[in-house]
């Protein structure tokens, strides 16, 4: 196993974690997959962040330590995983939108809800420590260069002009809009 990314590569700006994890390789026991989209929630300061309305029970872990994932479910079926970036005490996280298959996985994986199931990743992951397990993130030794996009965020209504999704610009795996 690849060594995981380490905490100060979350702590910092939401929008530089962001940019930053594409490329990157996600794993969950025998399935991988390389990022290749997220997507920026920039905190109390951007009203489509579950974190808009302060600390609550579901959004304490996006305030609490970065590097730790924060899992929930949307439409009532689709579990969606986000990374949670800044220091401790601000919120700030990266939604993973979508991964390009490395190793374990069938199926599906351009959209939130795709790449969680084919990475056998649920709410109970809520919390869990990506620098240490049971999912981590980790850089490859040499990635090939790539040309990041930049559009507005998907499926949002509330602060949708933002431009802060980013993604691997001619990758197959990224989600349609």
């Amino acid at each position: 196993m690849r060594r995981p990314l380490p905490r100060s590569f979350y702590a910092r700006p939401t929008v530089e974690v962001a940019r930053d994890l594409l490329g990157k390789i996600i794993l969950h026991g025998e399935a991988s997959g390389r990022i290749v989209e997220t997507e920026a929630y920039l905190g109390i300061d951007d009203a489509a962040a579950h974190t808009a309305r302060g600390i609550t029970d579901r959004t304490r872990v996006i305030f609490g330590p970065p590097g730790h994932a924060y899992v929930y479910l949307i439409y009532g079926m689709h579990e969606c995983l986000n990374l949670v970036a800044e220091p401790e005490g601000v919120a700030g996280c990266v939604l993973i939108r979508a991964i390009e298959p490395v190793s374990g996985i069938a199926g599906a994986t351009n959209g939130p809800g795709k790449l969680t199931q084919a990475l056998g990743i649920t709410r109970r992951h809520n919390g869990c420590d990506v620098t240490r397990g049971p999912i981590v993130v980790s850089a490859l030794p040499k990635v090939e260069p790539f040309e990041i996009g930049v559009s507005k965020r998907i499926g949002i209504t509330k602060s949708a002009d933002l431009p802060l999704r980013f993604y691997v610009k001619g990758n197959p795996f990224v989600s349609r809009k």
